[in-house]
Parts: structure tokens; C-alpha cells; sequence
């Protein structure tokens, strides 16, 4: 049975394979040691939530958020930047358990409002944001400038 929890340092290796995997989606080069650096680092440094789903010890997915500020909303908004399921564990209602229980997590420490982006053709993910009431936001448009990139692209 699966049990969303937040993720610990016991949890670094299948929680960077995870990550690894989820990199990969987004066609990055496949780097655990650079997933496990990155985690390490979230985990020590505490700046970002990081929920696990754990099915009797074995990690079937996370989702990973950002505290942030709204200026509008004069309040705090956390941007939920990462979910992830393992292949072999869709299907299953994971990515649901998840997403529910970063909102849960944002609602017990006054976060007003969850916010996060996804790629347009990722209608499976869109499913089922949709399916839980976020909103498509038509009214503002995504930028990224990014800065390691001399080009820009």
C-alpha cells in the first residue's frame, strides 16, 4: 500500500533514480550523481518540499515544491515544479496521491495558492491537474531567459 510522506536523507538513492528518470523525460542525459548532488543539496539546505510516495519501502514517485511570495496575492504561492511517477507504478492513482498531498501540505502551512507549468503536449499530466480543479491560466504567458546559455535558447 502507498504512503505519501516527506522524503528523508534515507531516501537519496531511489529518490535520485527517481529524479534521473524524470530528467530523462524532460530529454536530459541520464546523471544520478548530478540528481543525487541536486537532492542532497535540496534536502540539506530544506528549500524546497519534497513528498514521496513509498509502497512498503520502495519509492514509486515524488513530487517536489518551491516556496515563493506572490507580490499580488501578498501572501506566499509555492510553485510545485516536479512530479514524477516510475514507469512500472502508473496507473495506479500515485500522481493523483501526490498532487493532493502537496496541496494538503501547502493548506496546513498557509499557502494561499500552488502554481506550475507543464509542456503542452503532456495531456496525460494535464488530465489530471484538470481532474483535481487547476486552472489553466490563459491570461498571463510563460518566459524563460536562460542565463548558462550564451544564445539564450
Amino acid at each position: 500500500m502507498n504512503h505519501v510522506r516527506p522524503a528523508c536523507i534515507a531516501d537519496l538513492q531511489p529518490l535520485s533514480e527517481l529524479l534521473d528518470g524524470y530528467r530523462v523525460f524532460y530529454s536530459q542525459e541520464s546523471d544520478i550523481q548530478a540528481a543525487r548532488d541536486f537532492l542532497q543539496t535540496r534536502l540539506a539546505l530544506a528549500d524546497s518540499r519534497l513528498l514521496v510516495s513509498d509502497n512498503e519501502g520502495v519509492l514509486e514517485g515524488f513530487v517536489q515544491l518551491y516556496p515563493t511570495l506572490s507580490t499580488v496575492r501578498v501572501g506566499p504561492r509555492w510553485t510545485l515544479a516536479d512530479l514524477f511517477v516510475a514507469p512500472e507504478a502508473r496507473g495506479k492513482g500515485i500522481g493523483r496521491e501526490l498532487m493532493e498531498a502537496a496541496a494538503n501540505l501547502a493548506r496546513e502551512q498557509g499557502v494561499g495558492q500552488l502554481t506550475l507549468n507543464t509542456q503542452t503536449h503532456n495531456h496525460t499530466a494535464q488530465a489530471l491537474y484538470e481532474s483535481l480543479n487547476w486552472q489553466r491560466n490563459d491570461a498571463f504567458y510563460a518566459y524563460t531567459l536562460n542565463l548558462d546559455d550564451p544564445a539564450g535558447t
